[in-house]
């Protein structure tokens, strides 16, 4: 089975073959060079990478993250929780834009522009959450103590975080449903849709 490398041997190499086998197949010596490893790797970053997966995946992950700094700050008074709940949606806002414009550029050539229902309700969720990413900015930048104030403005500004949730989740849930529509189940992942 070849020599034994450690506990790595065990868990990273396929059974029957040994570690100079498995860097390099078809080499004696051992060593995998560098150079043949990166244009593999940046060959299959390429054929992978989607711009508005990537952009969509921020604010889908951000906007969670900021609701639970939200509550933490609500909960133990801790205005450094709310500090990061701002940076948060501060990089959501500038996410949204990139997710966007990719995400057309997608609808326009894999879709071809079709007038599909789900397009039309996701240019919609995304313009809503566009603008309570910039509404709740806008409170909180003009407020910088709206959370300890409280009052309507913080209810305001609490709200429109919070609906920034349901948004998201939907954002998220009819990408799923294009992406599924790309691969359906059963047949291989193509260049275009990895999933």
């Amino acid at each position: 089975m070849g020599e034994n490398y450690g506990w790595y041997s065990y868990i990273f190499i396929p059974s029957g073959r040994s570690l100079p086998d498995y860097l390099a197949p078809g080499r004696t010596s051992g060593h995998r060079s560098d150079s043949m490893a990166r244009p593999r790797l940046f060959q299959e970053m390429k054929k992978t990478f989607l711009l508005h997966a990537i952009a969509a995946h921020f604010s889908n992950g951000l906007i969670p993250a900021a609701v639970l700094y939200l509550f933490l700050s609500i909960g133990t008074g801790n205005v450094f929780f709310e500090h990061t709940v701002l940076h948060l949606i501060l990089v959501t806002l500038f996410a949204v834009p990139v997710s966007f414009f990719s995400g057309m550029n997608d609808w326009k050539t894999k879709f071809r522009g079709a007038k599909a229902p789900i397009f039309i309700k996701k240019l919609i969720l995304a313009g809503l959450l566009f603008f309570l990413c910039i509404a709740a900015l806008t409170i909180r930048l003009a407020h910088p103590d709206v959370m300890t104030e409280g009052g309507l403005l913080s209810r305001t500004y609490a709200g429109m975080l919070l609906a920034m949730l349901p948004v998201v989740t939907l954002l998220g849930h009819y990408g799923r449903k294009l992406s599924s529509q790309l691969c359906p189940p059963g047949k291989p992942a193509s260049p275009d849709n990895p999933y």
